[in-house]
């Protein structure tokens, strides 16, 4: 399994719209992709407008379908002008 810790950070007044828009993509990931087992935004407590996903995913496969879906790809063009820079990916080895 890999894990995915994806940071996103949010202007201000476009909160909102950010959280409208990703839980769209949210429930198209979680409907559509049989290889994705978790993807969950949370917003940090401690810094205002810091969001961070947390995904699992089975194999690297599911990884590489989830980044070539139409609905994500469209997801990314809306969701990036509430951003204040680049997104901040990590991946991560999945340990039992």
């Amino acid at each position: 399994m890999i894990g995915v810790i994806a940071v996103l950070r949010v202007q201000a007044d476009k909160l909102e719209g950010f959280e409208a828009a990703f839980a769209k993509l949210a429930d198209q990931v979680r409907g559509q992709e049989h290889g994705n087992l978790l993807y969950r935004l949370t917003r940090s407590r401690t810094e205002p407008g810091v969001y961070k996903v947390m995904e699992l995913y089975a194999d690297d496969h599911a990884l590489k379908t989830h980044g070539e879906t139409d609905y994500f790809k469209a997801a990314g063009a809306a969701l990036a002008p509430c951003l204040t820079g680049p997104m901040e990916i990590e991946y991560l080895d999945v340990l039992d």
